[in-house]
């Protein structure tokens, strides 16, 4: 992601060039007590920019008393929102910048304090917890002493709001994904479901009863589910080692994978199967929790990782890996969940034992456990990185990947598709959604690649969706896993 905002901040110093300044540089005498601005004015009041320690992540306390305390959480938005406000560096990420700092800007004393506190809960919807502004351009996360974690501070906020106002009946059926799931995927009603939301007049409906965006691209259901499509491995082989990989893997179907979109499921299993790695799945799974975070409904989260958490537990100590095809998912078990439950040991367990698919395959290739004989030449790909897939800090295992096939040329776009869950499906953010994604969109309209792609599905069709006319329908996206499955002729 661009880093122009920082040339803006006085005093401003990129995150390659914090991390060279020597530690008696960044050492301060004292935390300041009150966060003040990032300018020449404070460089010696013991204010400092960037770190050379690496960025922790603190638990998130949200079983804690104060967590849900209304005073004590505005006063903590108050208070980041005026480092936020000072910086500016994370104005060109999503929209929750931008709305603080333009209703600042707007307020008669140009400080946070002068701000409508009805502006804030508008910070807190725009913000859908990609983690970007953490991951990339905050220079004031922990360890540094002005502790800001601005995913963490919107999920808190979403999860007061959750709790104190009114849920709208669309955010709690977009976030019942498994429910939804099961009830859309039941045969007959499957085609009912599909037959209406391609249709004109659906849409509308969908737009006025939920809210739903007429444009925004909404998946359809598949009443034969991967679950029910799935065989176990035949793989007769005997699970080889190589780093943290064991060589077999339980497969998370997710939500989507399962009634949306099975042949993600289908593409991973075939890859790994064709390279001698086991596959299996749970007796039972329920979604990940992804989508109840983004509402802040945690005591949800709770209850779906009590059924989940468990399985999957006695499947490591089985001997078995995890992977799910979708990096959201993914995150969730690397990320969300042991940050929400950092006592829990089997929580623990299962996050060293799951994996992205392609980080996965990309750690059997280097010890020479993958095979690399292709039948199919990919060409070129505009190969989109979603920002969940960054938040791991695994690298670009995926464009990796394909670059094994010869004579493959990867771009890979760096930059957040504007969808992030639920948001860009909402009407109130489908516009915002689309600025946002539009970048993106540029470069694979320009780019002149052969295939368009994401590790996302979502992301890629909202991609689709901003190529696309009215007279001239946009190709589909193709999952990397898919062009490497067509690359191994499988």
């Amino acid at each position: 992601m661009p880093l122009a905002a920082a040339s803006c901040v006085p005093g401003a110093i990129e995150p390659a060039q914090a991390r060279n300044v020597s530690e008696k540089q960044q050492t301060p005498p004292s935390a300041p007590t009150k966060p003040q601005r990032a300018s020449p004015e404070r460089a010696n009041d013991g204010a400092r920019e960037g770190s050379l320690e690496a960025p922790t992540r603190h638990p998130v306390a949200w079983q804690e008393p104060d967590f849900l305390n209304e005073a004590s959480l505005f006063k903590e938005m108050e208070r980041i929102f005026d480092i936020c406000h000072g910086c500016r560096r994370c104005f060109s990420l999503c929209n929750a910048f931008p709305t603080l700092f333009e209703a600042v800007d707007e307020s008669s004393s140009g400080e946070v304090a002068a701000v409508d506190k009805k502006v804030y809960w508008d910070v807190v919807d725009h913000c859908y917890l990609c983690d970007m502004c953490y991951m990339t351009k905050c220079p004031y996360v922990p360890p540094h002493p002005w502790n800001v974690d601005f995913p963490h501070l919107m999920l808190r906020a979403k999860a007061f709001k959750f709790q104190n106002h009114p849920v709208r009946t669309r955010d709690r059926i977009l976030s019942a994904t498994d429910v939804v799931g099961n009830i859309a995927g039941i045969p007959v009603v499957a085609q009912v479901v599909n037959a209406v939301n391609r249709s004109e007049t659906g849409r509308k409906l969908l737009d006025k009863t939920l809210g739903v965006h007429p444009e925004a691209p909404i998946p359809e259901y598949h009443s034969r589910s991967y679950r029910q499509r799935h065989r176990d491995s035949t793989v007769n082989v005997t699970p080889q080692v190589a780093g943290r990989t064991r060589g077999k893997v339980v497969l998370f179907t997710t939500c989507y994978g399962n009634r949306n979109e099975p042949d993600l499921n289908e593409d991973l299993a075939a890859v790994f199967q064709h390279n001698g790695i086991q596959v299996t799945i749970l007796k039972q799974e329920r979604c990940c929790g992804m989508p109840k975070l983004e509402l802040g409904d945690l005591e949800s989260i709770r209850q779906l990782k009590d059924t989940n958490i468990p399985q999957l537990v006695a499947k490591v100590e089985e001997g078995w890996d995890i992977v799910t095809p979708i990096p959201s998912c993914t995150l969730m078990f690397k990320q969300e969940l042991p940050l929400l439950f950092p006592d829990d040991a089997q929580v623990q367990k299962v996050r060293a034992a799951m994996f992205d698919p392609f980080e996965y395959l990309w750690a059997r290739h280097k010890a020479g456990l993958l095979r690399t004989e292709f039948t199919w030449t990919i060409g070129k790909v505009s190969y989109h990185v979603p920002c969940h897939l960054r938040v791991q800090n695994i690298g670009l295992k995926t464009r990796d990947m394909l670059m094994l096939v010869p004579g493959t040329q990867v771009e890979a776009i760096e930059r957040c598709s504007g969808h992030d869950g639920t948001y860009g499906v909402k009407r109130e953010f489908r516009d915002v959604s689309m600025k946002i994604g539009r970048p993106v969109i540029r470069k694979v309209s320009d780019g002149g690649a052969d295939h368009y792609a994401s590790d996302c599905p979502m992301a890629g069709h909202q991609i689709e969706s901003g190529l696309g006319t009215a007279d001239q329908p946009a190709r589909e996206p193709e999952h990397p896993m898919k062009l490497l499955r067509r690359a191994y002729g499988i």
